[in-house]
């Protein structure tokens, strides 16, 4: 896999992400901007590119199961009443242009292309801060503009009929390891218990990492959480979860999402603390 112009993030003079901006993958992938690999301040790597178990996860961005039946996450495509299945449905988020780009953040212009149409136009925001000598933040905005004419809708396989399965839009496909990371909440721990819910913060760690992720505006933190540990490590923040989300012609949906990378383990009041510190920048 080669790559062209890619970025580097720098945190106190430190890298600790490159944004890959034109990958060269199969159209099966959904092609699309991401960042990988993210590391933590010590330099541990917390996000994995195409793992065996799921080739179209690619680290960090925005990936989208269903815009009006096109594909912009990659891989299969769950239809109703027949499953998973492969189409040739594919989508890929384009590059236009950098509007900033600084050591530590960049604004991007993107176009969400399909069948030879424009569906989406995107601004995508990426800043990168230091919290303490341990942490650091990654701070994502995204906004997607409809530029058809007609109405478009975001689905999910959950919206499609596969319950459990409300994947799409913000995702961080994290490090693999021999364990399953520990998942909590302020209130919950375990897969079980805080996949589907809201939460204002929700944490991932594993052996000598902790990622912490909370919305950072109103209509972010009405969005669930999508997570997995026991198949793999991953979070998302579920766009469409019991229902299609509509975008009228003209109209914009507006995400952030902001992260805080740490070295080592975090108690539930210490990652509190620094989504607080975070959010707050």
């Amino acid at each position: 896999m080669t790559t062209i112009d890619s970025p580097v993030l720098r945190v106190a003079g430190r890298p600790v992400g490159r944004y890959v901006t034109r990958p060269e993958l199969p159209a099966r992938l959904s092609p699309r901007p991401y960042l990988h690999p993210v590391t933590t301040l010590a330099g541990t790597a917390v996000t994995e590119l195409s793992p065996a178990d799921h080739p179209h996860h690619l680290g960090v961005g925005v990936a989208v199961p269903d815009v009006e039946g096109h594909n912009f996450w990659g891989g299969r495509t769950f239809v109703p009443d027949r499953g998973p299945a492969e189409l040739d449905n594919h989508g890929a988020q384009r590059h236009s242009s950098f509007q900033l780009r600084d050591p530590d953040g960049l604004v991007e212009e993107l176009r969400w292309v399909a069948s030879g149409a424009e569906l989406l136009r995107e601004r995508r925001t990426v800043a990168a801060g230091e919290l303490t000598d341990t942490a650091w933040a990654l701070d994502f905005t995204f906004s997607l503009t409809n530029v058809t004419s007609g109405l478009l809708s975001i689905g999910s396989p959950a919206t499609n009929g596969r319950p459990g399965a409300a994947y799409g839009g913000f995702f961080w496909r994290a490090r693999k390891e021999h364990d399953a990371p520990h998942v909590f909440t302020a209130d919950h721990e375990g897969e079980e218990q805080v996949h589907g819910t809201r939460a204002d913060w929700l944490a991932l760690a594993g052996a000598g990492w902790t990622l912490v992720f909370a919305g950072a505006t109103d209509a972010t933190r009405q969005d669930p959480w999508f997570v997995r540990t026991a198949e793999y490590p991953g979070v998302g923040s579920s766009l469409a979860c019991a229902e299609r989300l509509p975008i009228e012609p003209g109209d914009t949906v507006v995400r952030r999402v902001v992260t805080v990378v740490a070295d080592g383990p975090l108690s539930r009041d210490e990652a509190a603390a620094l989504v607080r510190k975070a959010v707050s920048r």
